[in-house]
């Protein structure tokens, strides 16, 4: 732990829950709005999209464009297929806004709280700032910073938005650490420099679903969540 300053942190399904609230939040709009869908089918296929979308961006097919206006992008394609093309432009941006809203995992706030006494916070998310903003706002998140790919015009894993995350922390690397449960994020992060902290969340893609595997040993530290993270950082 010699060196460490600050931790970074994933939030799409390493501090939020992105499918639980959506299909919370769907399935209380189509009850109000006598919608039938697969609220379930509905969450994975809109985060299906992501990546793609953020590929339009990193091969310039398109211009830097923030994941709020990439999130409305799918979500207009997707309207058709589950009921939702009767929506208002007002109803459809409301529902894009869901991303605002997530809810932490139960973990969250209490071990975020604890580290932010040992540590500087930040979260380093694709989420566009304002997002972010929002998001810690509704759910009680103890962020420092709110640190985002916009910052540095692309997305993650470019390694241009972790250098530009440890520029503006006034960091090297080697004193951040970056936390998330998607192993791809971690690898890149430690690509340039950054340590890492792999909390594996079983339950981002729902009931039976698992978490996206490591290798035993391959990042500094693994934790349950991040209570025990804090344990384990001395927090």
């Amino acid at each position: 732990m010699d060196g460490i300053r600050a931790l970074t942190f994933d939030v799409f399904g390493t501090v939020v829950d992105w499918r639980g609230t959506i299909v919370r939040e769907m399935s209380a709009l189509g009850l109000s709005r006598g919608i039938e869908a697969d609220w379930a089918a509905f969450a994975d296929a809109w985060r299906a999209g992501y990546q793609p979308a953020m590929d339009l961006v990193r091969r310039g097919d398109l211009p830097w464009t923030k994941l709020d206006a990439l999130h409305r992008r799918i979500l207009d394609e997707l309207a058709p297929r589950f009921g939702l093309n009767g929506l208002s432009e007002a109803e459809l941006d409301a529902v894009n806004r869901v991303w605002h809203r997530l809810d932490p995992w139960s973990d969250a706030v209490e071990g975020l709280t604890r580290l932010k006494r040992r540590y500087a916070i930040a979260t380093l998310s694709n989420g566009n700032v304002s997002l972010l903003s929002n998001m810690a706002k509704r759910a009680g998140l103890p962020w420092d910073v709110i640190l985002s790919a916009e910052l540095a015009g692309c997305y993650k894993p470019d390694p241009r938005v972790y250098r530009k995350a440890a520029d503006l922390l006034g960091l090297e690397p080697h004193e951040v650490v970056m936390v998330a449960a998607h192993p791809s994020d971690l690898r890149a992060a430690a690509a340039v420099g950054f340590r890492t902290a792999f909390v594996p969340r079983p339950l981002e893609h729902g009931p039976g679903s698992t978490a996206e595997p490591a290798a035993a040993g391959e990042f500094d530290w693994t934790a349950a969540d991040f209570v025990e993270l804090a344990d384990r950082l001395g927090a």
